[in-house]
């Protein structure tokens, strides 16, 4: 039944989205979204779903059904991302199973922007901490790989609600500088890795044509468990049109010892056509828990470039954590 379910609502989906594109064929293209008559505001979205499988356990799950909207008028633009996370969850164990599902709407994005400069942004609101360079890319079809290194979510928080200042200067080498800072509780803290009322972080990059660094560094409150955090992230991304190299390593402090030694990984893509493209990444950490080292091998197939069938499989140093995943996401 699960597996029906999901074939359903990908024909269901790909049927929309002809009939969206037919409606609108003088002016939609898929991952583009819809402007709104003649105002500065576009609409749009996207959808994900995903199979889990190890030898002892296989989830069917129905990922996100995210809104979109954005626009931009004179030195002002917003980002608005609403999103059903988890909507659909089937879960099949060796001897039982269970279904279940989140209907809550939650508030992945919110924030809008003003220029002050032509190279200084001042940003308000709901956003992708920024951090690293994966976590800048948070819309699951724009990736290479259904799942995400865990140094995206054990290092840093994802999200942060509050203010950031930007500082970018463009020449054949490009320096950027960042602040951030939030004082109060997220906008939708059910919708971030920590819940935090507190996050201060500075991050400076450097790009020179196909290569880019960047160093991020912060503090943060987890007001629950009232314990406070620090972290670093260190990145590099070397890229052209043909491939891609990224990786970065992180470690996280307590207020007594390393809450996380470290946690790293190095990812390599290559793109065999425009629609095919092969992946491999290596992935290591250590936190108080656990230490594990772990290869994966992937594959995307995208037939247009916001569509996105993905497949992967993962190799652990503990085999019991060995998995295959499989995806599909499109981007309207």
């Amino acid at each position: 039944m699960s597996t029906r379910l999901l074939f359903l609502i990908f024909i269901l989906y790909y049927q929309s989205i002809q009939l969206l594109a037919d409606s609108n064929s003088d002016s939609y293209e898929l991952g583009e979204g819809i402007q709104l008559g003649t105002l500065p505001i576009y609409v749009g979205g996207y959808i994900s779903a995903d199979i889990y499988y190890r030898d002892d356990y296989i989830r069917y799950r129905l990922d996100d059904i995210a809104f979109l909207s954005y626009g931009s008028k004179g030195k002002f633009s917003y980002m608005a991302e609403l999103e059903f996370k988890d909507l659909y969850v089937n879960e099949q164990y060796e001897y039982n199973s269970s279904t279940h599902s989140d209907t809550q709407l939650h508030i992945e994005r919110l924030y809008v922007d003003y220029a002050l400069q032509d190279q200084v942004n001042l940003r308000i609101g709901k956003y992708n901490s920024p951090i690293g360079y994966w976590n800048m890319v948070p819309i699951n079809v724009l990736r290479e790989t259904t799942s995400n290194p865990i140094t995206s979510y054990i290092i840093f928080p994802r999200f942060t609600t509050g203010v950031e200042i930007n500082y970018q200067q463009y020449e054949e080498e490009s320096f950027a500088l960042e602040v951030s800072i939030q004082h109060n509780e997220d906008l939708d803290d059910e919708y971030n890795n920590y819940q935090i009322d507190e996050h201060y972080e500075v991050g400076i990059e450097y790009e020179n044509g196909y290569f880019g660094i960047k160093l991020n560094g912060g503090y943060f409150h987890l007001y629950e468990q009232k314990q406070k955090r620090t972290y670093f992230l260190l990145a590099a991304k070397i890229e052209d049109e043909q491939y891609q190299i990224l990786a970065e390593v992180g470690s996280q402090y307590g207020e007594n010892e390393f809450t996380t030694t470290y946690a790293g990984y190095l990812q390599g893509l290559y793109r065999i056509t425009e629609h095919h493209i092969a992946i491999a990444r290596f992935e290591s950490y250590q936190d108080t828990l656990e230490q594990d080292y772990s290869t994966l091998i992937g594959y995307t197939y995208r037939p247009l470039y916001p569509i996105a069938l993905k497949g992967e499989y993962q190799i652990h140093s503990n085999s019991s954590k060995n998995a295959a995943l499989f995806s599909f996401s499109v981007l309207f």
